[in-house]
């Protein structure tokens, strides 16, 4: 195995700094990630990988986006399994941080808050969650500074860091919103990199991949697909210029036993505000954003889908 593990701030800055030097490297990229990895995380790794010298994914498991302790314990820890798959796509430095590494003096008095965009939608139905995500990223945002840029252990001001390392973080579109979050929050706050959202990467039925679709059983998974067929159906009548008719494609989804929906909507890709008038009789025109949550047995699944016409 190539790729290098550490698990402290300090190591991962002084790894930077080496592999920056010897590879003479012009850019660095940093994956985000909360482990029990799976081919969409690869393809994020690999993006990264095609488009950097060097390249950083961390693997946290963030308690503070977790409202329940359950799902905290429960979601799956895999870091050998995470550890292959990383080298696998070439990635350079695995940063796997203990808790009180990223969080030392226990949960922290001042965080990130999402404001309007991350209280509707999962939001709304994960009160606190994007506020917890956006606290993290931006902590490993602040870790992954290319460390042959810094100057003592400050972020720069420009994503190319003092002109000599290009910064880009990798996030995946089938978390929209907060992708949406992230893009906002660094665009707000000036932080020193670029954010570049990677397609979502489905099975071959379609279900957009997700490390909690491991606890969905054979029935369950069936049912699931309903959500990308109903994305897929709005994809085709937007392409065809036609009303979205949301009414149909919710019927469609409500008609699955085994699915509790949460949100279904069409939305304005930058605010997320909804387009209602792009959901009926008006054929549709410009750009959008399809919105579905839904719980599945145990699990809950999000999809969406980027619409143009």
């Amino acid at each position: 195995m190539v790729i290098k593990l550490v698990t402290t701030v300090a190591g991962l800055h002084a790894e930077s700094a080496r592999l920056l030097a010897e590879k003479q490297g012009a850019s660095q990229g940093l994956v985000p990630t909360m482990g029990a990895l799976h081919e969409g995380h690869a393809a994020l790794a690999r993006t990264a990988v095609e488009q950097n010298d060097v390249v950083v994914a961390s693997i946290f498991v963030n308690p503070l986006q977790f409202g329940d302790a359950v799902d905290l314990d429960r979601y799956p820890r895999t870091l050998d399994a995470d550890l292959a798959l990383l080298d696998a796509q070439g990635v350079d430095i695995a940063f796997a941080p203990s808790v009180e590494e990223v969080y030392p003096g226990g949960e922290p008095l001042v965080r990130v808050t999402s404001g309007r965009l991350g209280e509707k939608w999962e939001g709304a139905s994960r009160p606190g969650h994007f506020d917890g995500a956006l606290t993290v990223v931006a902590k490993l945002l602040h870790y992954g500074i290319p460390a042959a840029g810094r100057g003592g252990d400050g972020p720069s001001a420009s994503s190319s860091v003092n002109g000599l390392a290009a910064y880009r973080a990798y996030f995946g579109q089938k978390d929209a919103q907060q992708l949406a979050l992230v893009r906002r929050m660094v665009a707000d706050l000036n932080f020193p990199v670029d954010i570049v959202g990677v397609p979502t990467v489905r099975s071959a039925q379609g279900l957009a991949l997700s490390s909690r679709n491991r606890f969905l059983s054979d029935d369950e998974r069936d049912a699931a697909l309903v959500l990308s067929r109903a994305l897929r159906l709005l994809e085709e009548r937007a392409n065809a210029h036609e009303p979205l008719d949301l009414e149909s494609a919710l019927a469609m989804v409500e008609s699955q036993p085994l699915v509790k929906l949460d949100y279904f909507d069409v939305v304005d890709p930058a605010t997320l505000e909804p387009l209602a008038e792009n959901c009926r009789e008006i054929p549709f025109r410009g750009e959008a954003l399809v919105l579905i949550a839904a719980k599945v047995g145990p699990v809950r699944l999000i999809d969406n889908a980027p619409l143009s016409s």
